[in-house]
């Protein structure tokens, strides 16, 4: 049997995917890795080892799962968690913790960046404002607050990178993922050598970077002896975790957006041409698709924010689920079925890791608003997944605005799972939100590109007809978007008035 493998580098864990020759996936496992460290308020770390443990431990354990070796794979594709500061030494030593998407402590760095290259030179040369969560202001943080690990630094790698690093050996990057960095010239395809060089930057460090579905080296045998992978077996570039996911996704023509429910949230449309928003409250980045480009929309604490629930004011309902033999997840969500739309008036404010779409404010914070004594668990649960969908409605607005189509939303992830948080989302949108055969989002897009940089598919629009099918649709109903309607109308007014105090908290 002839194979071809996905390997996600998630918040969570490392999941590895086997996918055959019509597209049809034949095992997944995924191998969790240590928690994201958060030492202070608005940090988030990660250790790449773990990374690199939990992907040799997911890689092996898929093989056993399928009854497969290394030989039957067929080329590697990769994808992962975007942003991410990961740095090695002389000796490819990783030199401390990274500084993952999700850190927020770098505001006086892009204040720096926007004084020394000017707003103009980074929106020319990047398409995108500078963010906190980007990598280059992480890489200034070290340089300003840890000089001596700044010191050694030889390398820098995103998440995915690393993984491709100890499987190849090959230092080397793609277009997605780099147009992260806030380092990368999104319109032209390539590192962005005057800004680079207007703030300093050692352009050696960076790595060579090409097209998602191009071949960036193969295994090595210290890789294959690690993950029973075969050396000399091909490994694409592939995506960043969200524009890899777009292509299991099939959004990769006009008219279609996906909803990605992950730890964050992501709306993200295809663009034939590069358009961005001036004020910043949406990323335009090259898509994994070659000589095309994307859009996305990001709200921070999407999924985060029910695992945030669940891991801190849920711990008597462990045995509850067990019992049952069920998630937790599917408890909370089966107790906020029963409350009515809305939540008697109780909204959830994502914003536990500062915002980005639409509001652009690392000091936003999260909590619920209209708390009274008659609310429930349940009811604080309902806010939650209204509160992100309300959130995810702000980010698809922005991205129609910038001439996107939108017929019909594909949500992935693991919160779209959840059939209430999907009637939810088709309410608030008021469009439908369709499901597919294969939910397996970033891992499965990242096996289609292998696919193609072997010579499986011609194209990422070829293979994408091939394999992507939907198999259901939420249509909205009209009572609940009636409801939402009105909902969104005082989310949106909720912001605004604390906007002034969040810096003062």
């Amino acid at each position: 049997m002839r194979y071809w493998m996905g390997i996600d580098i998630g918040t969570g864990g490392s999941r590895a995917l086997l996918v055959g020759a019509d597209g049809a996936v034949a095992a997944g496992v995924t191998a969790p890795h240590e928690d994201i460290q958060m030492h202070r308020p608005l940090w988030a770390e990660q250790r790449p080892e773990d990374w690199w443990g939990a992907a040799q431990r997911a890689v092996r354990r898929v093989l056993r799962k399928a009854g497969a070796t290394g030989d039957d794979v067929a080329g590697v594709g990769l994808s992962g968690q975007m942003h991410g500061l990961t740095l090695l030494d002389a000796a490819d030593d990783v030199i401390r913790p990274a500084l993952i998407w999700c850190d927020q402590r770098s505001q006086e760095q892009v204040d720096w960046i926007n004084s020394k290259a000017g707003n103009a030179m980074v929106l020319d040369q990047t398409a995108n404002p500078v963010l906190t969560g980007f990598t280059a202001p992480k890489l200034l943080w070290v340089r300003d607050h840890d000089p001596q690990s700044y010191e050694r630094v030889r390398r820098m790698l995103l998440p995915k990178d690393y993984i491709r690093f100890c499987l190849t050996g090959d230092y080397a990057s793609e277009v997605s993922d780099a147009s992260g960095t806030a380092l990368f010239d999104v319109v032209g395809r390539c590192w962005a050598k005057p800004l680079i060089e207007k703030l300093g930057i050692d352009a050696s460090i960076l790595p060579e970077v090409v097209e998602s579905p191009q071949q960036t080296g193969r295994i090595t045998r210290v890789g294959g002896d690690a993950t029973g992978l075969r050396p000399g077996t091909p490994v694409v570039g592939g995506g960043g975790d969200q524009a890899a996911s777009a292509v299991g996704n099939g959004i990769v023509r006009a008219g279609l957006v996906s909803c990605t429910l992950g730890t964050s949230g992501v709306v993200f449309s295809h663009l034939e041409n590069a358009a961005y928003d001036p004020l910043g409250r949406v990323h335009t980045f090259c898509h994994a698709v070659p000589g095309k480009w994307h859009v996305m929309g990001v709200t921070q604490g999407a999924g985060l924010s029910l695992q945030w629930f669940r891991n801190q004011l849920c711990g008597a309902m462990a045995a509850e689920a067990e019992r049952e033999q069920v998630e937790i997840y599917d408890l909370l969500t089966r107790e906020a079925a029963e409350v009515e739309p809305g939540a008697e008036g109780l909204f959830w404010l994502p914003y536990l890791m500062g915002e980005r779409t639409p509001h652009l404010d690392a000091s936003a914070r999260g909590g619920w608003i209209g708390l009274t004594a008659k609310h429930t668990r349940a009811h604080l649960v309902r806010a939650i997944l209204e509160g992100v969908a309300f959130s995810l409605n702000d980010c698809l607005h922005i991205v129609e605005s910038l001439g996107a189509e939108v017929a019909a939303v594909r949500a992935s992830g693991g919160g779209a799972k959840s059939p209430l948080w999907r009637r939810i989302l088709a309410g608030v949108f008021g469009r439908p939100v369709a499901s597919l055969e294969t939910q397996e989002g970033s891992a499965y897009g990242a096996a289609l590109l292998a696919m193609v940089g072997t010579g499986a598919f011609d194209s990422v629009e070829e293979a994408c007809s091939a394999t992507i099918r939907e198999v259901r649709r939420q249509e909205p109903d009209p009572d609940l978007a009636a409801v939402y309607r009105e909902r969104h109308s005082v989310f949106g007014r909720l912001y605004p008035a604390l906007k002034q105090l969040y810096p003062e908290m």
